[in-house]
């Protein structure tokens, strides 16, 4: 389990500003990559992150 203590030390390596949790990953609030929780240890590595999604254009 992360901590709130735990959160409150975080930053995202690549942009170096706060993060957050969301369901099993960890969130930059700047650039949305998203970390993945492994054994309840944070991977904080900018290889291992997901970018965010694009949203999806609607044509009409």
């Amino acid at each position: 389990m992360i901590t709130k203590e735990l959160l409150d030390i975080l930053a995202c390596p690549l942009c170096k500003t706060d993060v957050c949790l969301e369901g099993d990953s960890i969130v930059c609030r700047t650039c949305g990559r998203r970390y993945p929780i492994r054994d309840d240890i944070p991977v904080m590595l900018v290889d291992e992150a997901k970018l965010p999604e694009e949203p999806k254009k609607i044509h009409g």
